[in-house]
């Protein structure tokens, strides 16, 4: 990779300059890159006259999302990308290409701290929580920024096609159980996420738990035993967290209106004991104090 750092920026001897080829000095040390990575693969290449695409081996190679891609990053950047963009050539599939991979995206949650995502800018993905991200996928590998800047459609138009391709494929497994007297309901299918977003709400929203991805748990928030319900599923996350090395989260969330919030909820040893110290988000205070209100 050193050597390839030392190459960025210099025009091949049997290529055209930015000049003489009217496109930008940008494009030609793409160009450059791209060329020498297929040398030290030992494949044919060449290009396309307008520089959309390249033939590697039996292979036709988009370069538009690499391009854009390219733009949106530092040189120093370029050669990891071009060596990237180029090895994922044997795949039996051409993911610049969304027409014959449409059906197979889907939504993988991960946490926003996930060392498998070390860098966030090269996945496509959004926020479901302050917390956890909905990472678009292909198969079992995300799809990458300068693949999806190859379709016609916008990112965030393919995370609700996968969205989609998830709730219509899966049929979810519904489980019931007693946490301590507080009945939960469990949905365990690889798209677990996008299934959550099916289920009837109350007013008052849910408490959900993931702590696997395949997993969502969740409680309706109706008066105040919705107390004991954060302590005991809390509990159960934590638990399932701990049991499983590729676990989600540990925490407890609130769904309402659509929105997935966090509730700060810490378990303290204490004399012996563990204790719940919760530190609910403002909105969800609120309503704390209205059901306690109701109550009395």
């Amino acid at each position: 990779m050193g050597l390839l750092r030392r190459l960025l920026g210099r025009a091949r001897p049997d290529q055209p300059t930015s000049a003489e080829s009217g496109r930008s000095v940008e494009d030609v040390d793409i160009d450059s890159l791209l060329a020498l990575v297929a040398e030290t693969m030992g494949e044919p290449y060449s290009f396309a006259d307008d520089g959309a695409s390249m033939r590697l081996g039996g292979r036709t190679i988009n370069l538009v999302g690499l391009r854009r891609e390219a733009g949106r990053r530092s040189r120093e950047d370029w050669p990891v990308l071009v060596s990237e963009h180029l090895s994922r050539r044997d795949e039996p599939f051409d993911a610049c290409n969304l027409n014959p991979i449409k059906a197979l995206l889907r939504i993988r949650v991960h946490a926003a701290d996930d060392p498998d995502i070390p860098d966030p800018s090269r996945i496509i993905g959004r926020h479901l929580s302050a917390d956890l991200i909905e990472v678009l996928t292909v198969g079992a590998r995300p799809i990458r920024p300068e693949e999806a800047f190859c379709w016609p459609i916008p990112p965030a138009e393919a995370l609700d096609l996968a969205l989609a391709n998830g709730l219509a494929d899966e049929r979810p497994a519904v489980t019931e159980s007693d946490l301590g007297g507080v009945l939960v309901r469990s949905l365990a299918a690889p798209s677990a996420t996008a299934h959550l977003r099916e289920l009837p709400c109350p007013a008052d929203g849910m408490l959900v738990v993931l702590p696997r991805p395949d997993v969502v748990t969740v409680h309706p928030v109706e008066g105040i035993s919705v107390v004991r319900a954060l302590e005991r599923m809390r509990v159960h996350a934590q638990r399932e967290y701990d049991a499983d090395p590729g676990g989600l989260s540990p925490h407890v969330y609130w769904l309402h209106q659509g929105r997935l919030i966090r509730i700060q909820a810490d378990l303290v040893a204490q004399d012996g004991q563990i204790r719940l110290v919760v530190t609910p988000p403002p909105e969800f205070a609120r309503l704390l104090a209205r059901i306690a209100a109701t109550a009395n």
